[in-house]
């Protein structure tokens, strides 16, 4: 037996009075004194850090490096950008696998392969017989020369953070990538790990640095963290392991590499690939896995087992090997299976901690015949005694960062809501009763601050609950008769009045031709656009598929851009795939590295270049400045003349004018927006646009008509409109007083917030903001909390991830917006003192409530509206009509 290798921490581990043993060729960390339970709650709870040095290190170069790696892995790894990487194998040609690997690209003009240690050998002697296809390639086996350290767990950005001098952490998306200098030593660090855990950095570091590194992190508080807590880590997190979900069986046959859930996001069929190894047999598997997924069993030779998550019920420990039955059949095998610590949950959503006390269960994942399902139950023998065990989905959850959720078996049923005794009337005194208190809370007891809500007028209320509400009024231009709207229902004179009128308002306000005010949401606002541009792009061919838009330009989600205008919002269906990313072609904004809540117009230029958009997408939910639309139309026209320029003013629709900006004036095609948030009228949609009728573009127009109606609505809510016109009457009427008062209460909350100690997000050379919303850091993942206690207090704002956080429960800023409480008088001097209410609760712990209740009741008056006295006769004899 060849003498065990040694990574560069092997006295520091001895130092540590570490568990050695032999693991692929290496001698490691079994365990450290305190145990693998408390090392893998550890991790879980606070930060781990482990030596994966023994983990091979293949770097590759020259020209011929992508061909190569996209001929001899099964990812596409054409898909990956400078700072970003990707999970992959490396498989044979019967679609089995020889490893499983991770694929960075720190630089544009080199790859690393990062591979497990005791395959380091066998997979660069596979590459070898490969090699001598491909020209211009070298591949250099570092794994001697770098080491290689994992930081996993809730704190390890916080210690990350803590340590970098030059550079930042990788955009916070798993699997990105950055180079930073920590004390002076260039470090390669991704968002990366084999725990599970949402949070997770691994670092690449020459050997004479790290140790020095290892005890740095150990001093900011991590904890080492031997194989043996590594294991349960990662089986907990269902992640295969080579030699066990992978590779070859219990009966020496290779296990296919579609059996593993994680090979679907590792297995690429995208052109770019070509013809790569096993690209035929594993064809054949995907086409099984389909098969097995709509439960059809007919044709899955390829995939005859699959491996799944096995909860263990029963008295026992399910260990490798163990056999699996359903009844007297035996179905399968335990790949891995042990007892595993948890955290228990106390609460739900949000409001959940976790008790101080750890629990343990068994658990285990089985390679099992394909027509076992979730749910199923099946019998482990354990010690020639059958114990019980349920398949589930999955043993934890990291969607919630940041910290992981584990979720034992007991957890996934679904438990049926206990019956009301009272029966219907007595549930419906009880809503009505809450109703009452609700209203009375929200509207006179609190101070709302969240941005995206607005309170109409008493009159547009009742205006919007009055008849024709629940009316139909479809209607359609028909060429026929000259344009002439035709509607399909009757008794729709006042209705047809309204909605004309509407439009005349809104191309008013929007000082332009056309007005499609149907729409019953945002959302649907842009939903109707997008279906509209794709039919305008198909209008030469209708008898082939319609292709989508091609490319499409807009703010990231993390950014503060619209879901709405997101691949997981309304552009789902009508966005092309990136052939070579083989995700929606959508390329994001750049941002200003010293304020990501601006976008970089210099950096703009060479994307707009190089992706030629054909729609780019304007605006977002967390908006301090204006967006530049003139800029971006000039970029467009001069480097993709083809491309339209759409502004989703959702949140800021009420402030379009001089006051803040005008984006049809300055260059937009397309603006699109909700009506329920700034601008005070009820919730529905609108898009505008000032095509003429002899312009090349005026077709698109056509197109967003047809496709709102019949292509988006039928009944387009018609109470709502009647109201929404009684709004537009009102915000025409106020618009420069309230848009003027709006801007200038929020540069006043800023600054107030900051004077009172507070972190308030934004450029102080434009007072924080240039519009109605104040952005406050309160600490990462702190913002949920921060909120709760607010609400406490009857303040309500909004919670919100900064453009550094990893998602909406990592938030640790509030996003809040002062026009709700301008309309009801709140002025300058009035925000000044709501601040320092604030400062107190957050900065001091000291409750405000009573003070808040009775500081409200100076603002139950709406401004900026008409009055009720105005129109008292009108106004009575409507209340009369709708008892």
């Amino acid at each position: 037996m060849s003498e065990l290798l040694r990574t560069v921490f092997y006295q520091k581990h001895l130092d540590l009075a570490a568990q050695m043993v032999g693991f692929g060729g290496w001698e490691m960390p079994i365990q450290y004194p305190e145990g693998i339970i408390n090392e893998h709650m550890a991790t879980r709870k606070t930060a781990g850090i482990f030596d994966v040095s023994h983990m091979g290190r293949l770097y590759f170069r020259g020209k011929d490096a992508l061909p190569f790696l996209q001929h001899v892995l099964t990812n596409n790894a054409a898909a990956i950008n400078t700072g970003e990487s990707q999970y992959t194998l490396i498989q044979d040609e019967t679609g089995g696998a020889i490893d499983d690997a991770y694929l960075y690209r720190f630089k544009p003009d080199e790859y690393l392969l990062v591979v497990n240690a005791s395959n380091r050998e066998k997979d660069v002697a596979h590459f070898k017989t490969r090699l001598e296809n491909f020209q211009d390639i070298e591949m250099l086996d570092k794994t001697f020369e770098i080491a290689m350290i994992s930081l996993q767990g809730p704190l390890s950005k916080s210690i990350m953070e803590g340590i970098i001098t030059k550079g930042n952490l990788p955009e916070p998306a798993r699997n990105r990538l950055s180079t930073v200098e920590i004390n002076g030593v260039t470090t390669s660090l991704a968002r990366t790990g084999y725990t599970g855990e949402p949070l997770g950095f691994e670092l690449f570091i020459e050997n004479q640095h790290a140790v020095a590194m290892w005890t740095l992190l150990m001093e900011k508080g991590a904890v080492p963290v031997g194989l043996g807590a590594r294991d349960t880590l990662r089986l907990e997190a269902c992640l295969p392991l080579y030699g066990h979900e992978l590779g070859l069986d219990h009966d020496k046959k290779p296990i296919p590499v579609f059996a593993s859930k994680l090979s679907r996001f590792a297995v690429s069929f995208s052109p770019l690939k070509g013809d790569f190894i096993g690209k035929k047999a594993l064809f054949l598997q995907h086409q099984a896995l389909k098969n097995i997924i709509n439960r059809e069993f007919k044709d899955i030779s390829s995939l005859p087992r699959m491996v799944m998550a096995v909860a263990v019920t029963g008295k026992g420990i399910a260990r490798e090997g163990y056999p699996v039955f359903v009844k007297d059949r035996q179905v399968g095998y335990i790949t891995s299976g042990t007892m595993i610590p948890f955290q228990e949950p106390l609460g739900t959503g949000l409001d959940s901690a976790f008790r101080e006390e750890s629990r343990k269960r068994a658990i285990a994942m089985a390679l099992m015949d394909s027509t076992i399902g979730e749910g199923d139950r099946i019998d482990i023998e354990i010690r020639k005694k059958r114990c019980e065990g349920v398949v589930v989905p999955y043993h934890m959850s990291s969607e919630a960062p940041p910290f992981v959720r584990s979720i034992p078996e007991d957890r996934l049923r679904v438990k049926k809501a206990p019956g009301d005794e009272t029966g219907y009337p007595g549930l419906a005194r009880q809503l009505l009763s809450r109703a009452v208190h609700n209203h009375t809370w929200r509207q006179k007891e609190c101070i709302n601050l969240i941005p995206s809500e607005m309170s109409q007028s008493y009159l547009s209320r009742l205006l919007s609950i009055s008849d024709p509400v629940n009316r139909y009024a479809e209607h359609k231009e028909i060429k026929a008769f000259s344009g002439e709207d035709v509607f399909y229902y009757q008794g729709t004179g006042f209705i047809n009045e309204v909605e004309r009128l509407l439009n005349l308002e809104f191309q008013t306000y929007f000082n332009c031709r056309n007005i499609e005010s149907r729409v019953i949401s945002g959302q649907m606002a842009n939903t109707a656009f997008f279906s509209a541009l794709v039919d305008f792009l198909n209008r030469t061919d209708r008898k082939s598929e319609q292709r989508r838009i091609r490319k499409i330009m807009n703010n990231h989600i993390i950014k503060g851009g619209h879901l709405s205008a997101q691949p997981m919002g309304a552009l789902r269906d009508f966005v092309a795939r990136d052939p070579k990313t083989e995700k929606a072609a959508v390329v994001n904004f750049p941002v200003e590295a010293e304020n990501p809540y601006k976008i970089d117009i210099r950096a703009c230029e060479a994307l707009i270049k190089e992706h030629q958009p054909e729609l780019v997408i304007l605006g977002k939910s967390m908006i301090i400045h204006k967006e530049p639309v003139a800029e971006i139309r000039k970029l467009v026209d001069e480097f993709a003349p083809d491309c339209l320029v759409m502004y989703d003013m959702a949140h800021v629709l009420g402030l379009y004018g001089p006051c803040f900006q005008e984006p049809l004036k300055e260059g937009a095609h397309i603006v699109t927006g909700s009506t329920h948030k700034t601008y005070f009228g009820t919730q529905r949609g609108v898009i505008a646009s000032d095509f003429q009728e002899e312009d090349p573009g005026y077709g698109l127009w056509e197109a967003v008509q047809r496709r709102t109606f019949p292509g988006s609505v039928s009944n387009h809510h018609l109470g709502t409109l009647t109201g929404l016109l009684f709004s537009a009457y009102e915000m025409n009427h106020f618009k420069t007083g309230y848009q003027k008062s709006v801007i200038s209460n929020a540069k006043a909350f800023a600054g107030a917030l900051k004077e009172n100690g507070l972190n308030v997000a934004g450029d102080p050379a434009i007072s924080y903001t240039d519009t109605h919303q104040v952005i406050l850091n309160v600490g990462y993942g702190k913002g949920a909390k921060i909120a709760r206690m607010l609400e406490k207090n009857n303040i309500i704002v909004n919670y919100q991830a900064t453009p550094a956080e990893e998602g909406f429960t990592a938030s640790g800023a509030l996003r809040m917006g002062v026009s709700e409480m301008t309309r009801f008088g709140m002025e300058e001097k009035d925000f000044k003192a709501l601040a320092v209410l604030m400062g107190d609760l957050i900065k001091k712990g000291i409750a405000v409530k009573d003070e808040i209740i009775k500081f409200r009741q100076d603002f139950l008056d709406m401004q900026f509206c008409f009055k009720e006295s105005e129109f008292e006769d009108v106004a009575k004899s409507l209340l009369t009509a709708l008892k």
